[in-house]
């Protein structure tokens, strides 16, 4: 294998060469390897062929095998060119194998417009020195492709228009110098493509219109330089995506309108530097894509119009840096940020989402939720366990919270609750007074529930109090005036007990179970059902004339209703400051 070296001499000399294979070569390369940091060089010993010799092969139609070889004169563009070829014109290579060699042309290596055939194709362990390589529009069939361990000075790598049959593609723990890497509208068929443990180095990186069809696609533990990565309209087919642990670099990132089928997409502890990140657009089917424990730096992170209806995206414990993130208009299935820190302001105007899971979050800027640009449907928001230092934008009636909280399954009374007293400490924090009363309503009933529920788990024989205590709640603190936020309803809640106190004085009189007794001489007689309501309003409002008194059982309803409209009063008199001062 080529040691990294700082700089070589060659001398070619004029003795056979057999390698490993038992191919024989005339010439031999020996080649002295400076090593930094050793004293002495490295020697090495390759086979050489002339340019010709390797032409010769070409028109011969035999396999062109130049494995641990000494290339210092190679180009397809030389071969058209002495073989008045068109230049567009297709060029036949046959296993065609230079693994573990050296290439030293001082031009660019052109491999441009060719059919290579046979069993595969490998280039695996080599070194291409300063020079750059082209691949334009070549074909590969269904053999196997191998740049393993390939090796970059520097120069740029051009695999753009390339089509690849269902062969496996191997790209793993090749280095890159910091030329442009052009992978343009490469077709990379159905075999797997892997990419993993990739040194991209400086210089843009481009995928734009890349098929990558199906079969597993595997990015994992690459490094991108501080070039653009553009994934730009690029097409992933079925099977598994992984961009695990890949570092992006600090430029910009681009995936917009990328469609990734279906299938696992994995950017799992993957980061992305201070560029900013594009998903705008992306689309994937039945599938998951996943950003778990992954690091977004300074750069904004922008997910708009996706269309992900029937899939998920998770951000689990991922730490956002300053840049804003954006989901505005996006339709997602399940939308997970279990955990995560939002500094900064998070646009999540979604579109259309089953589930978005905001539980264990810390927001300390604006979280956005509602949107006045468009209709829509968010089923179920959590917001169990968050920390809220910023402020939440949600519209309690379209963003449907009461509903979006209630239906969760997978949370009980008590986080429920917990959840409609956070929106009601950011409703008040906004100014939002009627949307605060709503949770706060909310909060309280789910607070009682949860309470009753945990009381009896403790002791079954609780229930022979809890139900009437509970009722006795019910029906004091919150059907009488939502627990003191509704004024109106108190009022409401008045008239009924005054007429219901009437009705039971009239059928107590009716029955002679009990009177009402005139003590002043009155010109004008009232009747029964006047002086049931007469004397009910004077008691329920505690004016007491003493015109009137009750005698019989009406003596005991009249302490009763005296009593009921002292509290109703007060209540009345709290809930409707408490709306004015607001």
């Amino acid at each position: 294998m080529i040691p990294n070296f700082t700089n070589f001499k060659v001398e070619i000399k004029n003795i056979k060469y057999i390698n490993e294979e038992g191919i024989k070569f005339p010439k031999t390369a020996y080649i002295q390897f400076e090593i930094q940091g050793r004293e002495k060089p490295i020697i090495e010993i390759m086979g050489y062929l002339e340019a010709e010799d390797i032409y010769s092969l070409i028109e011969n139609n035999k396999d062109v095998i130049l494995d641990n070889c000494y290339i210092n004169r190679f180009s397809i563009s030389e071969y058209r060119h002495m073989k008045q070829l068109e230049e567009k014109q297709l060029v036949n290579l046959i296993n065609f194998s230079a693994k573990n060699s050296l290439f030293d042309t001082g031009v660019p290596v052109d491999l441009s417009f060719c059919n290579f055939s046979g069993n595969h194709f490998n280039l695996s362990d080599s070194y291409f020195n300063n020079v750059s390589m082209n691949f334009t529009s070549s074909q590969f069939g269904d053999l196997l492709v191998n740049f393993h361990n390939l090796k970059f000075g520097k120069g740029d790598f051009n695999f753009s228009n390339v089509k690849i049959g269902a062969g496996e593609v191997i790209f793993k723990n090749a280095i890159f110098g910091n030329g442009k890497k052009d992978f343009q509208y490469t077709d990379f068929g159905r075999g797997e493509k892997k990419f993993e443990n990739i040194e991209f180095g400086d210089g843009d990186v481009s995928f734009i219109n890349t098929h990558f069809n199906t079969g597993n696609v595997s990015f994992k533990l690459s490094r991108f330089g501080n070039g653009k990565t553009d994934f730009h309209y690029a097409k992933f087919g079925t099977g598994d995506i992984s961009f695990e642990r890949v570092d992006f670099g600090d430029n910009e990132i681009n995936f917009r309108t990328v469609e990734f089928d279906e299938g696992k997409v994995n950017f799992n502890r993957s980061r992305f530097g201070t560029g900013n990140t594009y998903f705008d657009g992306s689309e994937i089917n039945n599938g998951k894509m996943s950003f778990k424990r992954a690091e977004f730096l300074d750069g904004i992170l922008s997910f708009e119009l996706l269309e992900m209806r029937d899939a998920e995206l998770i951000f689990d414990n991922s730490l956002f840096g300053k840049g804003n993130i954006s989901f505005y208009n996006s339709k997602i299935g399940t939308l997970s940020l279990n955990s995560c820190h939002l500094d900064n302001y998070t646009d999540l105007r979604l579109a259309d989402c089953d589930f978005l899971d905001l539980k264990n979050t810390i927001v300390r800027d604006i979280l956005d939720i509602a949107s006045y640009d468009f209709i829509q449907n968010i089923n179920i928001i959590n917001f169990s366990g968050m920390i809220l230092v910023g402020k939440i934008n949600i519209h309690w009636d379209k963003n449907s919270v009461f509903n979006a909280i209630s239906h969760q399954n997978d949370s009980n009374d008590r986080l429920k609750s917990e959840q409609f007293r956070t929106l009601k400490e950011n409703f008040k924090n906004c100014g939002l007074y009627n949307y605060e009363d709503y949770a706060y309503v909310s909060f309280k009933r789910y607070e009682a529930k949860a309470d009753f529920n945990e009381l009896l788990d403790k002791n079954k024989f609780n229930a022979l109090w809890l139900f009437p205590y509970q009722f006795f709640k019910y029906l004091v603190f919150d059907k009488a005036g939502h627990f003191g936020t509704n004024p109106a309803r108190v009022i409401l809640t008045m008239l009924i007990t005054y007429l219901s106190f009437s009705f039971i004085y009239l059928v107590l009189i009716l029955f002679n179970a009990g009177n009402i007794i005139e003590s002043v001489d009155h010109t004008a007689k009232i009747s029964a059902f006047g002086r049931a309501l007469y004397h009910s309003a004077i008691t329920f409002f505690t004016i007491g004339y003493g015109d009137y008194y009750p005698q019989g059982w009406i003596q005991i309803f009249s302490g009763i209703e005296g009593f009921v409209g002292v509290f109703l009063m007060s209540y009345f008199t709290v809930a409707f400051v408490r709306k004015i001062l607001r």
